[in-house]
């Protein structure tokens, strides 16, 4: 990603923090708008990244359009193979989904999530991801491999072939 553009997403954010915290709300809406305006700016160039979609997503209220912006983002992932940018995603799409009623859904983001999460460094997210999936009861079960041949069996069977 472009550093300058990443700076600017991670300042917004910032901006963004603090007038949730100090309760401005015109100054969050400034921010929110420019933040937006850097998402389309970039969207379908070389400068286009998950992070500032993930991060436009993150400061959505509407949960509707969040799971909206967070679905561009996915693909945005997807396009870079980013493990760590599809396992957050995946996880904040899951957990409106929830918010908003619908587990079957979220259980699948969920389930992608963990796969994704297998090739990332962040034990946070692994735990929360899954905490949610045992929480909403789409744990992936383990299935039992059967146990092997032995080696021992098998030149028996050919020599019982062999006889024929």
């Amino acid at each position: 990603m472009n550093t300058k553009i990443y700076k600017h997403v991670h300042s917004l954010a910032k901006d963004l923090m603090q007038a949730v915290h100090r309760k401005n709300q015109i100054r969050f809406d400034e921010c929110y708008a420019e933040l937006k305006q850097v998402c389309e700016d970039n969207e379908n160039t070389d400068k286009d990244h998950p992070v500032q979609w993930e991060t436009l997503a993150d400061f959505t209220d509407d949960l509707e359009l969040a799971i909206t912006i967070y679905e561009k983002a996915l693909v945005k992932a997807e396009a870079i193979n980013s493990k760590d940018f599809l396992s957050s995603i995946a996880f904040a799409i899951a957990s409106l989904q929830v918010e908003l009623g619908d587990k079957t859904s979220a259980i699948e983001h969920l389930k992608n999530a963990k796969i994704n999460s297998n090739k990332i460094a962040d034990k946070d997210l692994k735990a929360e991801i899954d905490a949610l999936l045992e929480e909403l009861g789409g744990v992936v079960e383990v299935v039992e491999v059967p146990e092997a041949v032995e080696v021992s069996e098998a030149p028996k069977k050919l020599k019982e072939w062999k006889d024929l």
